[in-house]
């Protein structure tokens, strides 16, 4: 299967600002890029890139004043398989995990796995450990908490999915990934292209889509308490340790978003040099 992707992000500059972007395809997926992933600026400025201590791939540079838009169209292959599953992976125990996953069970900005821990106990700490028990985190998350753009708020954390009960999608895997830490399973944040391939067509406008990762029998599993369904062509972009490492940009100043816009769409054989 062959997936469109792209963006065209604007943003208002008053005075010059250091932006830091994170906007192209993780490394993990670069070899399956059939097209070059690269962020575009207009007006051209100087960008430089370089790998995170999450080998996420960002871009640094200073947008001018005036408008700044932020531009990139790509084509990818994927498997068109849906996101692997398998209900007899493990949970490793804490002192055979690899050292560099040990920081995934740690509290975070968004994620106060402390505050959180007696409550994670409670709800899950009877269940059979391994995949079923991160299901059953996906399964409550998913039940509880309401979706709703009008209710996002940039500051809400994990203790506050938890006390109201709604949010984005950011929200439901900050509150999962919360529960899965507190019981000694590794869980990272990440952010990606996810589109309406094998779903019925989403009315809403594209936008770049959060799920998260969990550590279970030697590797990474998606897992995703939105939708709380096996998808078809999630293109991963970046992993941390929540939404804060993973922002699709950072500006160090004033940069007002004036529109914003995201392609992710299955192009059908013989149309691949389509553009979205």
């Amino acid at each position: 299967m062959l997936i469109r992707l792209g963006y065209d992000i604007r943003f208002d500059i008053e005075t010059p600002v250091p932006i830091v972007a994170i906007l192209n395809v993780h490394p993990s997926r670069r070899g399956d890029l059939q097209e070059p992933d690269r962020v575009q600026l207009e007006p051209v400025a100087e960008t430089t890139e370089y790998l995170d201590c999450f080998n996420n791939i960002c871009t640094r540079f200073v947008a001018p004043p005036g408008q700044l838009r932020l531009t990139n169209t790509t084509l990818i292959e994927d498997s068109g398989e849906p996101d692997p599953v398998n209900p007899d992976a493990c949970e490793v125990p804490v002192d055979e995990l690899p050292s560099e996953t040990l920081r995934f069970l740690m509290p975070s900005r968004f994620c106060e796995v402390d505050l959180l821990s007696s409550t994670a106990a409670e709800l899950f700490g009877g269940l059979p450990r391994g995949w079923s028990r991160v299901q059953a985190v996906c399964d409550w998350v998913h039940e509880k908490v309401t979706f709703s753009y009008p209710h996002a708020r940039p500051t809400r954390t994990a203790l506050d999915v938890y006390t109201e009960r709604i949010g984005v999608c950011r929200d439901f895997q900050h509150l999962a990934i919360t529960f899965c830490r507190a019981l000694n399973i590794p869980a990272r944040y990440v952010t990606g292209y996810l589109g309406d391939i094998g779903v019925p067509v989403n009315p809403c406008p594209m936008d770049f889509s959060a799920w998260f990762e969990v550590f279970l029998d030697g590797r990474w599993w998606a897992f995703d308490a939105r939708h709380n369904v096996p998808r078809i062509g999630r293109v991963l972009i970046a992993a941390g340790m929540d939404a804060t490492d993973v922002a699709i940009t950072t500006s160090f100043g004033r940069a007002k978003l004036c529109s914003f816009t995201v392609v992710t769409d299955e192009v059908r054989p013989g149309n691949a040099d389509a553009r979205a």
